[in-house]
Formats: C-alpha cells, structure tokens, sequence
C-alpha cells in the first residue's frame, strides 16, 4: 500500500482540485486510486465536499471524514493519539480495495492553527509521502518558494524521504492562452519551459526547490473559464427568488454586465455567458435579454434588482425566451449591493457541479509529469487499460496520427465545437462540410472559438468535382444525373472525398441514420480484402476497465462464419486500441448446459473464429454473468480461459447486442465509444444522435487512429 497526503501551504491554493486531478492522472496511467480524507473542516454536519465529488469522479465509494466536533474536541482535551488512530483505521479501511491511496490534509487556517501540526503527525501515522500544494506567480518566485519552504520544515525539509515534491495550482502571470486551453479532452498539457524557467529562478533563493529530490510535479495555471459558477449556485449570494429557474443548473456566468445607460447603448453586453444585472423595473433590458435568448444567444441569466416586482405584462411578452430556459432571478438588493455580493462567491466546487468537476479534474491532471507518476509507482502495479487510459491513448495516439477527418454535418453545433477542440489540440485535421457563413453564425451564437486552420468547404463549390469519378465507381449503376441527385447528400459527398484519399476518414450520425451514414461506405468504400462484411463495436468504459461490445449496429441476424469474422474483427479493434482481448461468444447457455439453434450458432461460430485465429483467447457459449463475472465464470466453466474474465463480448445477434449495450449504458451510467465500424476498406464511424460533443471528440480521434492502422498495413 502507498499513501500519498497532499499538504496546502495555506487557503484558497486549489486543494480539493489537486487532490481530484492526481486520482485522475494516476488513473490514466492504469492505477484505480483510493482516496479518503481523515478530518472535515465544515461546521456543518453533513456528506464531505471533496469525498462526494471523488466518489463522481472515480466512480468508487470512500469513507467519510472525522466530523470536524469531533476533531476539535478530542484536541481539546489531548487525545490526539487516538485522533490519528482513527485515520489509521480510515486508511486501512480503503486500503482494502487499493494499493494506492491520495490522502488530503488539513487547511491552515485562522480558525484552525493546529492543521500544520496534525498534517505532520498524520503524514507519520499513514506512513505517506508528502506533496506541497501551493499557489503560484510566476512574477513573484521568492514568495511563492516562502510559502512552500514554511511548510517544509514541518516535514523534514527538502531531504526529507517522505517529501515527494510540490505542486504549484492556480498559477498566475503565465501567457494569456496557457489557462484558456480547452479541457474536454485529457491529454498532456504541461508547460514545461514555464517550470524550468520558474524553477531556475526559484532556486535563486531556495536551491533545493525543483530538484530531483524535491521536483516541482506541475503547474497549473489558473483559469477563469474553471472558475466559473452556475446561475444556480448565484441565487443565495444575493437573497434572490426564482422568476425563471429554466437552464440554471447548465448556464454559467462567464462575465457579468451593469446595466445602468441607454439600452442601445449596452447591446453589445448580450453575448453567450454573460450575467446581465439591472433594475427591475427596466423593461427594456429584460425585453432585449428576452430578444438575445430567442435568437439563440445562450445568456448565462438576468438578475433583476431592488424591491420592485418585475411587470408581469412584461414576462408575458418573454415566453420565448422562458420556454428556450433563460434563468430569471429578482433580488431585493441594490444593483451595486448585487454585483458586490457576487464578488465574494467562493472559487470552490459545489457538491453537485459534477461537470465542472470533471473539467477541472481533467485540467490538474494534464499538468502533472506522468514521468513523475511513474517514478513514484516505482514499476510495483501492473498497468491495465481503464476508462481514463483508454481516452488518454486514444487522444495520444490520434495526436501522432495528424489525420485529415472530414464532418459531413458542418452546420450542426455539436459537430462544429467538437471540430473546434479537435482542430485546437491537434487531434485532427477536421474539414467541415458546410456553408462558411452558417458555421460562423453557429458558432458567433454559441460562442465558439474556431481555430483558424480549421477548413470549412461549401459543398456546392466541389460537388461537380466527383460526378464522373462518382459514376465510375459505381459503373453500370448510376448515371451522371443520378450521381449528381446523389451528391446532394454532404454524406456521400464526403465518402466520395475519402473514396478518393482526399482525407483520412469520416463522422457522421449526429443527425443521420446510421443507413444514411454507412450505406454510402458499403457502395463507394467496400470491405477490405480481409473481411467478407461490415460490423461494428462499441468500447464500453465501465469503472474497472473497458470492454468491446459486437457487433451491436450493424449485422441483424449473423451467421456461424459472419458471427466468427465479426469476433476476430472486434479482437483485432480491441487489440489495436490496448486491449489484450480475451474474447466471449454470447449466447443464453453455456457450454451444453442448453440446446436449440441459437446456441448451436455460438458453438460453431466458436469453432471457427478458433481455427482461422488459434492465436486468440475465444470461448462460448458463454452465458453474459458466467463471461464476466469471476465466481459464476468458475462455477459454470472451470475449465474456460476466458470464463470469469472476458473483456470482448460478442453477441449473436443485433436484437442482443444493442439491447445489451443500451441497458448497460444508460442503467450503469457508462460511457461508450462507438459505434466504430470495421471491416471496412477505410474508416467511416458512425455517431449516436443524442451524441455529446465529447462523444463526437472521441470518436474523430478514434477514426484518425484506425486511419493510421491502415496506413500501416498498406506500408507492410
């Protein structure tokens, strides 16, 4: 077991982010960290901030602090020792289900001056390493090193063996962009130059700071896009009442805006994620915020103020803008009383702002040296690919790749953030296929920053371009005038380009069938050499690792040798994405328990996929729970290699496979990447339409890593 106890050098340094993050990166290098934290500072006796978010983050349960009563009292009257044999006990407790636990330490406070002290003491009791989070300016070396070398002569100093390093958060004074980077997507953000500079002129003063021996593990600049809170959690800051509660819970206030001169005067305030404040008896600026919600600008929300009641004819003539979720709050402070009260809201994570937990989680942990993480692992875990590994190769691999993706549904919002990101942090070379002035009106409307490398290709400018390649492709079938009906469709267009190495591969679904998305492919791409059909599986991460669902879109009813390709297909995909397949042949029996045609498939699907592929792990029938779940897989099928430990499933049929992964998906709360196709001469993927913009991510980079698969084969 190691333990590892984050120590602030003081408030507001970022703690419980830090402590999220370092569960993150330590998952995205295959270890499932345990987490716990010994005593609460909150007076109120309710569930742990950092405790509950965790439990969100990780999808694993931990224990609940030492209630902070408790914690004062038993100092109070000198039982310290026993305090620090309960944390032992909280330890061993999480220890039981981890090797590798994160411990956070208490805050040094004004109210709390013992926290120092205790966090020494507990950093013994726990036998952990150390590491200092402090907040950082990079303009002020010196006093950012004092902070840190305070909390160091507490633990031993810098030559310490339970010192570990310090990580700097909220980092400010480094270039404007650093902080402003998109976190959607987790990848190794480090700005490694900021630290050596910074290093070297900290150890000015402390030459032991950013050694070997005491490393700076990561700087995370501060973020004001990170900071920001809901509408929702505005409402008691201020005493205010709900109008229109509407999108509260998903709108955030980027910026707030006075409304006090002319209204025509103001308009250019009314933009995505801005908090309008004003009187509430301007009617015109809650019929201009109205008029701003309508015309599809995501306002953060409107507070009205003073004593006045907001004119009810008015909010009758707002309908629109209610039914579209504009968040209407009245408040009977002054307007000046409001915008100050707003000052003072805390930078913590609420409990239940779970999305920006995630984001900020993502951001700390692409700052971290994963060199680091791996030293301090110290070679003693066997890596696995978990749900955070796997997205964090996926975004590697697909970096490297540097492939051109082409996005048929170039107008369509989702589609238009996800090219952004994508195009941003070098994912892909997204091309959109849309009218230039209807992707910048999308993105104007929802404030979207495109990239300027960002191609956005007007379909009707190159459409007459594959007429006549069109019709040869499909000679005897089509004719010039059919060819060119068809190339209408922004799909077929775009598989035409792919057709013809124009790009590297194809999303498509965030509007379209799956039909109108693959038939295009089957008529112009065809299956490679090596495959006789098109099938699909989707990468279902769940919270211990991923698994591949086939073929759950494609193929409805497969038979023996059709069920055999799809298994060899999907143990290849899952190979080609880290994962050592071991592959389940679905059926409602297993081994002879049962009998009927269904099962009979399986079995001779088995037989084959075994013969063509002796290298693979394969075994059915194999009933789902005697596939995956250890104790039945030994009870049903001792014998099996795969029973108990599968991590490849394939299902007899599309009736199966899509109710499976549905069921799993939306009753286990688990994310899946997919449907990807395979078999297929190039890639072309295909998108769920309730899709969110990280699922389109995903799956661009997905698309680009199987476009560099073929590259590769074609080079062999």
């Amino acid at each position: 077991m190691k333990t590892i106890l984050l120590v602030p050098t003081g408030e507001g340094v970022g703690l419980t982010s830090a402590c999220l993050g370092l569960v993150y990166a330590l998952e995205c290098q295959g270890i499932k960290a345990g987490f716990f934290k010994p005593f609460s500072q909150e007076l109120k006796a309710e569930p742990d901030r950092t405790t509950a978010l965790y439990r969100h983050i990780s999808k694993l349960d931990s224990v609940e602090p030492i209630p902070y009563t408790q914690l004062t009292h038993q100092l109070n009257i000198g039982e310290t020792d026993e305090l620090l044999e309960e944390a032992v006990s909280l330890q061993r407790q999480v220890a039981k289900n981890h090797d590798f636990i994160i411990v956070e330490g208490l805050v040094p406070t004004a109210r709390d001056t013992f926290a120092t002290e205790i966090n020494a003491l507990l950093a013994q009791a726990l036998d952990a390493k150390v590491i200092f989070v402090s907040n950082a300016d990079i303009h002020r070396p010196a006093q950012t090193a004092e902070k840190v070398e305070a909390q160091l002569r507490n633990f031993g100093g810098a030559s310490s063996t339970r010192t570990a390093g310090v990580l700097f958060m909220r980092t400010r004074g480094l270039p404007a962009d650093s902080a402003q980077i998109p976190v959607t997507m987790d990848t190794d953000l480090r700005l490694i130059s900021d630290i050596k500079k910074f290093t070297t002129d900290i150890q000015q003063t402390y030459a032991h700071i950013g050694t070997e021996q005491f490393p700076v593990i990561g700087m995370v600049p501060f973020s004001d896009t990170l900071s920001v809170p809901r509408i929702s959690d505005l409402a008691a800051q201020i005493q205010a009442v709900w109008i229109n509660e509407g999108k509260a819970q998903h709108r955030r206030v980027l910026h707030s805006s006075l409304i006090a001169s002319n209204i025509e005067h103001e308009l250019h305030k009314f933009v995505a994620g801005e908090l309008i404040i004003s009187a509430s008896d301007r009617i015109d600026v809650l019929l201009a915020s109205s008029l701003a919600s309508s015309n599809g600008i995501p306002l953060a929300g409107l507070v009205l103020t003073e004593h006045h009641e907001p004119n009810t004819r008015v909010l009758e003539f707002c309908q629109t803008a209610i039914k579209n979720g504009l968040p209407i709050l009245h408040t009977s402070l002054s307007t000046f009383e409001t915008a100050q009260q707003l000052l003072n809201l805390s930078n913590e994570i609420p409990v239940d702002d779970t999305e920006r937990a995630d984001q900020v989680t993502r951001f700390v942990s692409s700052h971290i040296d994963p060199d680091w993480l791996k030293q301090i692992m110290n070679g003693s875990y066997t890596p696995r690919l978990s749900p955070s590994a796997f997205r964090h190769e996926l975004v590697q691999k697909s970096i490297v790749a540097k492939k051109r993706i082409v996005l048929p549904e170039g107008d369509e919002p989702r589609t238009i953030q996800a090219a952004a990101i994508c195009q941003s942090r070098g994912i892909a070379q997204c091309i959109l296929l849309a009218k230039p002035e209807a992707v910048l009106e999308v993105a104007r409307a929802r404030n979207i920053e495109l990239p300027f490398d960002l191609e956005i290709i007007d379909p009707d400018l190159i459409r007459e371009n594959y007429v006549t390649k069109m019709v040869e492709l499909r000679k005897g079938k089509i004719n010039e005038l059919q060819a060119r009906e068809q190339l209408q469709d922004t799909v077929v267009l775009g598989t035409m380009m792919l057709a013809l190495e124009q790009v590297d591969g194809l999303v498509s679904g965030a509007v379209h069938t799956t039909a109108n998305t693959v038939r295009p492919a089957f008529q112009l791409i065809k299956t490679a050499p090596d495959y006789s059909l098109v099938s699909s599986v989707f990468f279902m991460l769940l919270p211990d690792e991923v698994y591949v669902y086939g073929d759950c879109a494609i193929n409805p009813d497969p038979d023996a040798e059709q069920l055999a390709e799809i298994a060899i297909q999907s143990a290849d995909s899952a190979k080609a994405f880290g994962i050592d397949p071991r592959i389940a042949m679905i059926s409602y029996s297993t081994g002879t328990s049962g009998a009927g045609a269904e099962v009979e498939k399986v079995a001779k699907a088995t037989e084959i996929a075994k013969q063509r592929r002796p290298d693979l792990l394969i075994d059915g029938p194999l009933q789902y729970d005697a596939a995956s779940v250890e104790s039945v897989g030994k009870s049903k099928a001792p014998d099996s290699p795969v029973a108990g430990r599968a991590n490849v499933f394939i299902f007899p049929d599309l009736n199966t496979g899509n109710t499976t992964y549905k069921a799993v998906q939306r009753s286990a709360n688990v994310v899946s990447v997919g449907p990807m196709l395979q078999g297929l001469n190039k890639p072309v993927n295909d998108l769920s339409r309730g899709a969110l913009v990280d699922d389109i991510v995903f799956t661009i980079a997905l698309t680009a890593i199987q476009a560099e698969q073929d590259a590769a084969k074609v080079k062999a």
